[in-house]
């Protein structure tokens, strides 16, 4: 026998083996690879279990001896024998291979197990499948040797870590069933965490593609339409341009030929391009491929069917998923995509370039890649929005002082006093004094802003539009045409919650009819669950509102306090201070229900026990929605259309707890107020929620994780020295939670950017500096933050799109309303053609002011200082369109107010439904699916029926040609039946002809 084939272990002499202490054997120098060689003469009593697992291609054999797990051994003997070996976890590329380095690791399970006491494991456990299924069933299953003899080592071992282990040998003796093969390890440096590495062979991967209908290349490769004359030089001229900008990845590159793509099929192989097989299936492919195995194999223990789903849930296994390609820092780091991701995408350094999304597309899936692709085309059109809104804000910079109700407002020698903002501590004021306010409403509200709503709503179709055509463009490329009927059995597969329910139902029903019908879970059984959700969503409305009046009350409250400062400079500052202070409030309660309706929303969800994924992703979709939508953009809506509404007049004003005044709007307008509410709630959301919270929380999380895991690590020399492997690296990284968040954060940034435009002309600006860093931001975080998702086809962004859409037509009505009622731009056209008397703004701040006598106080609200100005005020002024003091119905409203109401109402009317016109114009003028790509999709159908045509024709010609045989053949023997019988050979070879299909 080699010296190089034993493996050699040095034991104590005395050590007793456990359970079977009575054996004659008490003291081993070596051990041979094969137990069965050993002659009887030497008295040892070898036991089935002490048999070795196989790990031939490490050139020595691991024996699998329970004595040595519980005795312990020699760490430094050990230690020098491993340094002298060849490296194994280099062979396997450190984890991305099993341990014979040629079968790669596909999916990892991980589940937590109770270590012996007396000692740890010897070496890495592994189940390798050489011989297929069949001889993989006739060894022992992954852990079941291991386990079973940890149970026997430890008695009083608990039950319930026993019944985990039970479900586990028989859920990956199923695994081995469907054709995957297994390795266990278990001596990392996680301690107490065991990893069972999967891997997918050949045969099953061809089952499982062909059940899933998964659209593999062929051998036919065709040209694709290029264009040609003008647009030809233009389309090369902007490649040359955009070359720079380009990232550096093969499949970014533009293609002129492309493979017809057909699903696979085990029958038609001859078709599909198998050159080489290790490529055919790419590492995404094949994680989707044993992930949907995982899902659809179960373990039927205690009368209950358990998924990979419901295994995860009951902490069977802690966690499953698929390996990353490797490294993607560090020196003499092997080429792979995730470090290529990491370099031309998930950089900051080339936030300028295009993103790769053929790349993103190739590792993490199409859902994802559909993700980064919208944010993309979002970025993009953000640009023409943004320029636009400088232009704008600009113009109103450019025109304020020639603004002339601003200019009449700061002139002192007009010397209009105006009537106290609070009772009794307020005095009277000069509208002069609000001159800075009147002059920064000027630079949003003017006629431009007019032009940049209407602007924006086409803005928004023609994204929505542009997002199409791009859609259909990726559907082409990815291979997506025709997914409707893989996408509904996949949507089709039913949750592990759902099954537990229904099973709870089942037996329920069992127990009291004995019936085992089919069951499912109806209204009656969710309808707790559906008046839980009515409740709980009506609460959480009501307690925003209620947060946005208490709010309200700490303004009002706050500005009675200030105006009671004695320095003329705090009595000035008293509404921009309260302002600002009542933003920040805001914004910190959003940020901090954001993150509570967002668990909320998802209890809400669980409890209603959605039958299926798709079905589970919208109902938390939406109602995660509304609840945000309400949260982020209530205090906004007050501000615009409430402020000011429902305050009264002088001598007669509206009260809230009969002591506190409703608050008024500046006499520039609430617009102002409006402009900085909106840019503090989504520069802080964007800067704070979105940014540093998605910096933060996962690096704080990973740090924890981190120091757990160091507290619980042994601190032998052996766990230093050894590098860790794929999967335990990957299982320190952050679980994927879904693209619902990152998709929701950019919705409410659209809603920001869409809804209240016509008060804020920067906010596109604003949005596209913070998606800049927004999209390699996450793409940081998917490359290294997080562990690798498993891959998702898609074809659409699903129930966003319709978010979307929904929110660009409020975001028509919504801006109609800002400019007649929010801002001044209706009543200056209503005064400008119906009141002025030479055809301009002049007199207009005098219009709109109504007279108050203050003589008409009531009891206990004049100013206690009515000499504050140094004169005494016989006429105040208030902003409201009322009768005078001096007409017979004194202080009624005027004709005036009415005319304006009209104004503004048909300004609404008009401005909503042409604007709606012109995006449905814009809607239906914009081909959802672009010419070129329409005409490649039926190129591609024609193609695929002139190969199968080929092929049928083929076999006919191959059985015409057997018939024919077949009938000279029966002429030959008739003819000469001795010929035929001696020459046998001979004229069977003389009818054979090369059939070239």
């Amino acid at each position: 026998m080699d010296k190089d084939e034993i493996h050699l272990h040095r034991l104590p002499a005395a050590a007793p083996w456990g359970p079977h202490a009575d054996s004659d054997f008490h003291g081993v120098d070596f051990l041979p690879d094969d137990l069965s060689d050993v002659p009887d003469e030497t008295g040892m009593r070898v036991n089935k279990k002490y048999s070795c697992l196989p790990a031939e291609e490490k050139g020595i054999h691991i024996i699998n001896i329970r004595a040595i797990e519980d005795i312990g051994y020699d760490q430094h003997e050990s230690t020098l024998l491993n340094s002298l070996s060849k490296n194994p976890d280099a062979d396997c590329k450190y984890g991305l291979y099993f341990r014979d380095g040629k079968r790669k690791v596909d999916y990892i399970l991980v589940y937590h197990y109770k270590k012996s006491s007396a000692g740890r494991t010897l070496t890495r456990r592994a189940l390798h499948n050489d011989g297929g299924a069949k001889s993989t069933r006739q060894d022992p299953l992954p852990g079941k040797g291991v386990q079973m003899e940890m149970g026997e080592s430890e008695p009083h071992a608990d039950c319930h870590e026993d019944d985990k282990r039970f479900r586990r040998e028989e859920y990956e003796g199923n695994l081995v069933e469907a054709g995957l093969e297994l390795e266990r390890d278990e001596d990392t440096k996680i301690h107490g965490v065991g990893f069972v590495k999967i891997h997918a062979p050949w045969n099953v991967l061809c089952r499982e593609a062909e059940f899933l209908k998964l659209k593999m290349p062929t051998k036919k490769m065709y040209q694709i339409n290029q264009t040609h004359g003008l647009l030809k030089k233009i389309n090369s001229v902007i490649q040359k341009i955009t070359e720079p900008i380009q990232p550096k990845v093969a499949e970014h590159k533009p293609q002129t030929v492309k493979r017809l793509s057909y699903p696979f099929s085990r029958e038609k192989q001859h078709l599909f391009d198998l050159s080489d097989r290790d490529s055919f299936f790419d590492s995404k492919t094949r994680s989707t491929i044993v992930y949907e195995i995982l899902k659809r194999t179960t373990c039927t223990k205690a009368k209950y069917s358990m998924g990979i789903t419901s295994l995860l849930a009951n902490g069977v296994y802690s966690a499953a998923y698929p390996l990353h390609d490797g490294d993607y820092e560090g020196e003499n780091v092997e080429p792979n995509d995730r470090k290529l991701l990491c370099e031309e995408w998930a950089s900051y350094g080339v936030f300028y370039k295009y993103q790769p999304i053929d790349l993103v597309r190739k590792y993490f899936g199409e859902k994802i890649g559909l993700y980064f692709a919208w944010l993309g085309v979002y970025t993009q059109m953000l640009i023409p929005a943004s320029i636009v809104g400088i232009i704008v804000f600009l113009y109103g910079c450019a025109t304020v002082d020639e603004n002339i109700p601003s200019m009449e407002m700061c002139d002192q020698r007009n010397n209009i006093t105006m009537c106290p903002l609070c009772d009794r501590t307020c005095s009277y004021w000069k509208m002069s004094s609000a001159c800075a306010t009147a002059r920064a409403s000027h630079l949003f509200d003017n006629p431009a802003t007019v032009f940049f709503s209407v602007f924006m709503a086409l803005w928004a179709a023609t994204f929505m539009e542009h997002w199409k055509r791009k859609q259909m463009r990726l559907n082409y490329r990815w291979d997506l045409t025709g997914f409707e009927e893989e996408e509904e059995a996949v949507k089709a597969h039913p949750r592990a919650e759902y099954e537990a329910k229904v099973l709870e139902k089942s037996l329920r029903k069992e127990h009291k009819h004995k019936e085992t019908d089919k069951e499912k879970l109806t209204w009656k059984d969710r309808f707790p669950a559906y008046l839980t959700n009515f409740v709980g969503i009506i609460f959480m409305v009501g307690l925003t509102f209620a947060i946005v009046f208490g709010v309200i009350i700490y303004r009002i409250s706050t500005a009675a306090a200030l105006a009671i400062s004695a320095t003329p400079s705090g009595r000035s500052s008293v509404r921009v201070t309260v302002t600002a202070t009542a933003v920040i409030i805001n914004l910190v309660v959003i940020i901090f229900l954001d993150e509570v309706y967002g668990c909320i929303a998802r209890w809400l969800t669980q409890i209603e026990v959605p039958k299926t994924d798709k079905n589970f992703e919208e109902r938390l979709i939406f109602k995660a929605f509304l609840l945000k939508f309400v949260n982020a953009y209530t205090p906004i809506f007050y501000v615009a259309f409430f402020k000011g509404r429902f305050v009264g007049r002088p001598g007669d004003y509206v009260y809230i707890f009969h002591s506190f005044r409703m608050e008024e709007c500046a006499p520039g307008g609430c617009l102002m107020e409006l402009c900085i509410q909106l840019s503090i709630i989504m520069l802080g959301k964007q800067l704070i929620q979105n940014n540093l919270f998605e910096i933060g929380i996962p690096k704080m999380k990973k740090f924890i994780r981190y120091m757990k895991l160091k507290r619980r690590r042994s601190l032998d020399h052996e766990e230093h020295i050894k590098k860790k492997q794929r999967y335990e690296v990957d299982y320190n990284l952050e679980p994927f939670s879904g693209l619902t968040p990152e998709y929701m954060e950019m919705i409410i940034q659209f809603g920001f950017v869409t809804l209240f435009v016509a008060s804020f002309p920067l906010a596109p600006l604003f949005a596209l500096l913070n998606n800049i860093i927004e999209i390699r931001l996450d793409a940081k975080k998917f490359v290294t933050e997080l562990r690798r998702p498993v891959a998702v086809r898609a074809k659409d962004i699903g129930i966003w799109y319709n978010i979307l859409r929904g929110i660009g037509k409020l975001a028509v009505i919504i801006n109609a309303f800002v400019i007649s009622f929010t801002s001044d731009f209706i009543p200056r056209l209503v005064y400008l053609y119906m009141y002025s008397e030479n055809g301009t703004m002049h007199g207009f701040v005098n219009h709109t002011l109504s007279s108050f006598n203050v003589s008409d106080f009531q009891a206990g609200t004049a100013p206690n200082d009515p000499m504050e100005l140094g004169y005494e005020v016989q006429i105040c002024r208030y902003k409201d369109y009322r009768e005078p003091p001096w007409s017979e119905n004194k202080y009624d409203i005027s004709k005036d107010f009415w005319a304006v109401l009209a104004a503004r109402l048909a300004f609404v009317i008009v401005f909503q439904n042409l604007v709606m016109f012109m995006s449905d114009f814009v809607d239906w003028i914009i081909p959802d699916i672009p010419k070129d790509i329409s005409q490649q999709i039926h190129k591609e159908k024609v193609l695929m029926v002139e190969v199968f045509m080929r092929e049928e024709q083929g076999k006919l010609q191959m059985e015409t040609w057997k018939d024919k045989d077949k009938k000279k053949g029966e002429n030959c023997n008739n003819h000469s039946p001795r010929l035929s019988l001696s020459h046998s050979g001979s004229l069977s070879s003389c009818h054979s002809y090369p059939v070239d299909v």
